[in-house]
């Protein structure tokens, strides 16, 4: 049928079905597909832009949001802009506002969210800490005077050292009592507390339940708060105790600190603490991470009872993380996975004391779970992984860490059927596992290899010519760290990996120019492979400033992200590259070392 046949209501309720990555793909096709897509930009109510896709302004207003007219919901990564670039997009039709990596954005933009906003539910912002908290604080109080319906709030100062600075002091007196989720990053946990408190005390109201003839009316919380995630400087008991007995509706609890010698001294969590969430009935998601500040820290004072009352209090649990449990055993670990029936997601962190044990009849509890993460587990073997054959629900395993984890268990990953992420970084894999992956009909779109000593060029060749799955399924590919990588390896990627469209060999010190020469034409080597989006070379010293000639047209027609610290390519400004930048003002060039995409440290690329 010739689309002009088409009833234009009808192309336009196909094409707002559609993400805005396809409509710009359609958009290509012909003239005409190109009209009815930019009609239908138009009216879109929900844009959300890629979080790896960074736009300028010019990018921004003319290409995307220049068409766009009283979105109610709208996502953007905020890396090239400053305020001016956002507040035409601004409005009372807004109800839902999520903006990343805000490494321009100022604190006086928070009181334009509030004066342009007033019927905002949702936001979620990314700001990089400056010289003045008190800014902060006030610019954060007058938006929040302002809009009066939120009910959903994610601020994350980045870059602001430690939680002394204290960006959210007196935020409790503005929160609105209809609040129901708070994620903050980062502050006291003293300041936790009076926010706590303010929120329930706000919150409080009576109602009339009376018990027997003459029964008192019962006071009642009417804080609705579902969700809370803080990072402290401390996770303490009375922060904990506190949490448990005001947030009577609490359906997910995320905590972080990263505390020092003398605060474990007078505010660490004990068993105490942990058994008070039992108090917490609705609780399905926990996460209890505790960072390292120049040494290794970990909640001394919990302990496997600790574990069993929270099992037995929380039965609901269907998300579980923890890291800095040094004195819980396997007896205690193995408690969640036997009272929490509908666990779905377990991640574990530098436990030294988390065995196979944990995991012995795994397959008998009745769990479904689909993600289990043990990272930094040193006595994981791979008996643990042949507790999990044969799992029809397990889609994401994550190793890393775990150098006992060896070829010996790959027959055992095999037989997962929906896995689609695997994580071996820093494992004993060699080319011989590779080979069982590459022979298997796993549906993996993302890998990682980081680290594995043992992995050479010609395990990557048995990975996509094993006559397997592989070769079509694998987006993700982590390959840093390998001093067996070489430019042969790479050549295999750019042939054969016909859906790679991210890509680390960060540390790969054996590449050469013509590795990056080769992924310049992956497309054509293919024919109707994906675009390779994002590439991290940091500290590929093989490589010299001639690379750079790769990068010209058409080659890297769709790269959103480049990572070349500690290279040859980021020593001179090569005309080539600096050409190639400037005609993707889109791309993101990093020369700082951050991991691919800059989720550690986009605060720092301020050009």
């Amino acid at each position: 049928m010739a689309l002009h046949t088409i009833p234009h209501t009808i192309l336009m309720e196909i094409l707002l079905k559609l993400d805005l990555q396809t409509l710009c793909s359609l958009s290509c096709i012909s003239k005409s597909l190109q009209d009815a897509v930019v009609d239908a930009i138009s009216l879109l109510s929900t844009l959300h832009l890629p979080i790896d896709f960074s736009p300028d302004f010019q990018t921004l207003k003319i290409g995307i949001l220049g068409r766009c007219r009283g979105m109610s919901s709208l996502t953007i990564n905020c890396l090239r802009l400053h305020d001016s670039s956002l507040v035409d997009f601004l409005g009372p039709h807004l109800l839902e506002l999520n903006l990343f990596c805000c490494s321009l954005l100022s604190y006086q933009f928070l009181a334009v969210i509030g004066k342009l906003c007033p019927n905002l539910r949702v936001l979620v912002l990314e700001l990089v800490a400056e010289d003045s908290p008190k800014a902060f604080n006030t610019n954060l109080a007058e938006m929040l005077t302002r809009c009066l319906f939120l009910d959903s709030i994610s601020l994350k100062i980045r870059g602001a050292g430690d939680a002394e600075a204290n960006y959210f002091r007196g935020i409790g007196a503005f929160l609105p009592k209809t609040m129901k989720s708070l994620k903050l990053k980062s502050l006291l946990h003293q300041e936790g507390i009076c926010i706590i408190n303010k929120l329930r005390d706000s919150g409080n109201s009576l109602i009339t339940t009376y018990t027997g003839n003459f029964g008192s009316p019962k006071l009642s919380s009417g804080l609705m708060l579902q969700c809370l995630s803080l990072a402290l400087d401390v996770i303490s008991n009375e922060f904990i105790i506190t949490v448990a007995e005001s947030l009577p509706f609490l359906v997910e609890l995320h905590l972080e600190d990263m505390p020092n010698q003398e605060q474990l001294v007078h505010h660490d969590l004990t068993n105490r603490g942990l058994q008070s969430l039992s108090n917490c009935h609705k609780l399905i998601s926990l996460s209890l991470i505790r960072g390292r500040h120049n040494h290794q820290v970990s909640f001394k004072k919990l302990n496997d009872m600790g574990m069993f009352l929270l099992s037995e209090g929380c039965r609901g649990l269907e998300s579980v993380r923890f890291c800095g449990f040094s004195k819980v055993s396997d007896a205690g670990f193995a408690s969640i996975f036997h009272s929490c029936n509908r666990l779905k997601k377990f991640e574990i962190r530098n436990s030294t004391h988390f065995s196979d044990l944990a995991l012995e009849g795994f397959d008998a509890t009745g769990c479904s779970i689909t993600e289990l993460r043990l990272l930094s587990c040193s006595l994981i073997t791979c008996e643990s992984v042949k507790q999990l054959a044969y799992s029809t629900s397990l889609e994401v395993l994550d190793l890393r860490g775990c150098k006992s984890i060896s070829d010996s268990c790959i027959d055992s990953i095999s037989t997962l059927c929906n896995l689609s992420s695997l994580n071996l970084t820093s494992t004993d894999i060699t080319d011989d596992g590779l080979s069982v992956l590459g022979h298997g009909s796993l549906p993996i779109i993302r890998l990682s290899l980081r680290s594995c000593k043992r992995v050479t060029e010609e395990g990557i060749y048995r990975l996509f010519y094993g006559g397997g799955t592989m070769s079509k399924t694998l987006s993700a590919l982590d390959l840093g760290h390998i001093s067996g990588i070489t430019d042969r390896a790479i050549q295999i990627i750019a042939s054969a990996g016909v859906r790679i469209t991210e890509l680390c060999i960060r540390s790969c010190v054996h590449v050469t120019d013509s590795s990056v020469e080769a992924l310049g034409m992956k497309k054509k080597l293919q024919g109707e492979g994906k675009l390779l989006r994002r590439l991290d070379l940091f500290n590929c010293i093989g490589l010299s400033i001639g690379a750079c000639r790769s990068f010209r047209e058409p080659q890297f027609g769709g790269l959103q992200w480049l990572g070349i610290g500690n290279t040859r390519l980021c020593s001179n400004g090569d005309v080539n590259l600096v050409e190639f930048c400037f005609k993707r003002p889109w791309l993101t060039l990093c020369l700082e070392g951050c991991e691919v995409g800059c989720h550690d440290g986009w605060q720092f690329h301020r050009s």
